[in-house]
């Protein structure tokens, strides 16, 4: 998959995040992004079983730490677009619940590749009182030209919260957009719900 190398920055960004909750309402979008990466990577060098790919201990620990710094239903919401208000309210949880569960799913199974990688986090121009910002990095790679991977954010009462990844100008919102809005074209939201369990089934036996 294209965000095979997004998702790997993107464990770099969220696998310390619970143990930030306090601060990150203090800091600003560019200055969180940075505290978490630099924090992530020493724990993942430390972390000899996550370098070997246990499976098991990175998803445990994509699901508790992942959460803090994500807006799932945001994300969900916009990737299933002009669908999302023909579903009934149960259809929409259960939506956001298969989606967040193959997004968390991708990310613990891209730990097993890191490889001394890192994130260069830009400082964010912004305005007093703005809600709604991308904070842009770079992905560098060894002997590799450099990835632009940016987040959107937004402000909410509790911190900073993503709602969607860039990848070399290539939204993650807008690709499932497309990918669910196929589903529902086939199937309707019960098909959707459907294939996203089957998908999380599927993970979930290897």
């Amino acid at each position: 998959m294209r965000f095979a190398s997004l998702i790997l920055s993107f464990n770099l960004l969220a696998f310390s995040a619970g143990a930030q909750i306090a601060s990150a309402t203090e800091l600003g979008p560019d200055a969180l992004v940075k505290q978490i990466t630099d924090q992530v990577m020493e724990a993942i060098l430390k972390d000899k079983a996550l370098q070997a790919g246990d499976k098991q201990k990175a998803l445990a620990l994509a699901e508790e730490k992942i959460l803090p710094h994500i807006d799932f239903r945001a994300m969900t919401q916009l990737a299933l677009g002009r669908y999302w208000r023909t579903a009934t309210s149960a259809q929409q949880e259960q939506v956001v619940s298969g989606f967040r569960s193959m997004l968390i799913r991708t990310y613990s199974n891209a730990i097993g590749a890191y490889r001394g990688q890192k994130m260069e986090v830009k400082p964010t121009r912004m305005d007093p009182g703005d809600t709604d910002v991308t904070v842009r990095n770079s992905y560098l790679s060894p002997g590799r030209p450099a990835v632009e991977v940016d987040y959107r954010m937004e402000k909410t009462p509790v911190g900073w919260k993503i709602y969607d990844i860039v990848f070399d100008g290539v939204s993650l919102v807008a690709t499932y957009r497309s990918e669910f809005a196929q589903q529902v074209r086939n199937g309707g939201i019960e098909g959707l719900i459907a294939r996203l369990s089957q998908m999380n089934e599927s993970a979930d036996r290897k």
